[in-house]
């Protein structure tokens, strides 16, 4: 299962008027109100989980990935978006969204492909095609547009914009922010420039600073991809054993060829713990069966390794906020 920065979280709660609301929101995907770190993740389902919780209960959720993507800046980014704003050219700009966006998701990938006069930059997620799937694509969108706003200014302007699932209900907002008409139905997601926007120069442009950050982020995607391996060989090892009950981590440490300590400390390394592995283990094996299968809630129980259906209850809605007989009937709903 995939990952996505926490920093989108965070962002997309700040939407969120009510403190209350806001904290109840942050502590149901197991965050606080510390500072955002855009090095921690959280599962890819958990986040579409929470925007869909979020824009159902926001007043005008059809606007809410656009007020998000406004708001982003390059200084979110951490080095992601020193290395964006540092690059010669807008075209430097996406060809390093290109190459590191796995710094910030698992599950997002961009494709810059030339056309005549100029060039798309393809987003391309990865999953079932959600509501909270079609909600972080428009914020996404509408993030770099901001931030290609930021390096270009008022020269940036996006020639189309296209989104791969149907229009939501009024497209004012879209049409005021994307400066265009947006396209819905598409075969593809993303937008298309010209080649003026694409080699006008950056406002903040550095070589010597551009190919620092690029160096620093060739790293952390080196570690990433490590840290990845590990995680998903956990988690499947995890996952395999859940119907039998939940393992140790003595078991789990044993089949990757170490010691528990080892496990532990290598999970430590980056921000996690085994027990962490195991909730998310458990978490997402049960949003999958909820929403692909008909099991009844005493067998998604059981496959996910708890005893009693009650115990498995109490789990979900701490993981997710809702029971999950809810969120079955609006991953249905979402779907529709």
């Amino acid at each position: 299962m995939g990952q996505v920065t926490s920093l989108f979280v965070r962002k997309m709660l700040l939407q969120v008027a009510d403190p209350q609301a806001r904290y109840a929101f942050l502590t149901s995907v197991g965050m606080g109100a510390e500072e955002a770190d855009p090095a921690r993740m959280i599962a890819a389902s958990t986040y579409y989980d929470l925007l869909e919780r979020v824009v159902r209960s926001d007043p005008d959720g059809t606007t809410l990935p656009l007020r998000v993507g406004a708001t982003m800046a390059c200084d979110d980014y951490a080095a992601f978006g020193l290395a964006w704003k540092s690059a010669l050219t807008l075209q430097g700009s996406y060809e390093r969204a290109v190459r590191y966006a796995r710094v910030l998701t698992s599950v997002t990938g961009y494709r810059l492909e030339k056309v005549d006069g100029g060039a798309i930059l393809h987003l391309e997620r990865r999953g079932q095609r959600r509501l909270g799937m079609r909600i972080s694509n428009e914020a996404t969108l509408a993030s770099i547009f901001a931030i290609s706003r930021e390096v270009c200014g008022e020269r940036f302007r996006a020639e189309a914009v296209c989104f791969g699932h149907a229009p939501p209900a009024c497209l004012s907002g879209h049409r005021a922010y994307f400066g265009c008409e947006p396209v819905f139905n598409a075969d593809w997601d993303g937008f298309r420039v010209s080649d003026d926007v694409l080699q006008a120069t950056n406002r903040l442009g550095d070589r010597s600073i551009s190919n620092f950050f690029e160096a620093h982020l060739a790293g952390e995607l080196a570690q990433l991809q490590g840290d990845e391996t590990l995680e998903r060989r956990v988690r499947s090892l995890v996952t395999r054993s859940l119907s039998e009950g939940v393992p140790m981590v003595s078991d789990v440490a044993r089949q990757l060829g170490m010691s528990g300590r080892t496990l532990q400390r290598r999970l430590a390394d980056i921000g996690q713990t085994f027990q962490w592995q195991v909730d998310m283990s458990r978490r997402e094996l049960a949003e999958q069966l909820l929403r692909e299968t008909d099991y009844a809630l005493t067998e998604v129980a059981f496959l996910t390794g708890f005893s009693e259906q009650s115990a498995f209850t109490r789990a979900f809605r701490r993981w997710s906020g809702q029971t999950p007989r809810s969120f079955r009937l609006a991953s249905t709903s979402g779907r529709e």
